[in-house]
C-alpha cells in the first residue's frame, strides 16, 4: 500500500527506520558525534509516529489528500494529532509525570537540527528521553504503532 509520503514505504519500514535510527543514535554518541546523534534520535521518534499514521491507513482506500499533505511533515506535534494519539499522550503524561517530561525534551526537535550544533548534554537527554524502557518516548510510542 502506498502511504501518504512517500512510494514503497509501509508501516514495517517505519518501524524499522524508527529503531534503526535510534541505535544509529547510540552509535554516534558513543563515537561523540553530539549533533548527529541528536538528529538521528528525534529522527526515530518521527519514523515511530508515522508508523502509527500508517497503522491508520486502510490497503484499499485511496488516503485522502488533505491528510496526506499534513503528513509531509518533520513536526513531532503535528504527527503525534495525526496519528491520533495526542490525547493518550495528555492521558498518560498525567499519570506519569515523566513520560510528560520526556516528551516536553523530544517535542522541541525539529529537521532544521540537523544543521545546528548540538551540545553533549543536549544529545543525551534526548537520547534518555527517547529510550527509556519506562517513561521513554519511543517505548510509549511502540504500544500504539
Amino acid at each position: 500500500m502506498l502511504l501518504p509520503w512517500g512510494s514503497g514505504v509501509n508501516r514495517a519500514d517505519l518501524q524499522r527506520l524508527a529503531n534503526e535510527r535510534i541505535s544509529d543514535a547510540k552509535v554516534l554518541l558513543a563515537a561523540r558525534r553530539w549533533s548527529a546523534a541528536y538528529y538521528l534520535a528525534g529522527y526515530a521518534v518521527e519514523c515511530a509516529l508515522k508508523a502509527c499514521i500508517a497503522k491508520l491507513m486502510k490497503s484499499e482506500e485511496f488516503p485522502d489528500k488533505s491528510f496526506a499533505e499534513k503528513c509531509w511533515t518533520h513536526n513531532l506535534h503535528q504527527l503525534l494529532s495525526l496519528a491520533g494519539i495526542k490525547a493518550d499522550l495528555d492521558s498518560d503524561s498525567q499519570i506519569d509525570p515523566d513520560l510528560g517530561d520526556n516528551w516536553d525534551i523530544v517535542k522541541d526537535w525539529n529537521e532544521s537540527s540537523r544543521y545546528a550544533a548540538a551540545t553533549k548534554a543536549k544529545a543525551e537527554e534526548l537520547y534518555k528521553a527517547i529510550i527509556g524502557k519506562k517513561h521513554g518516548v519511543l517505548s510509549w510510542i511502540k504500544v500504539r504503532w
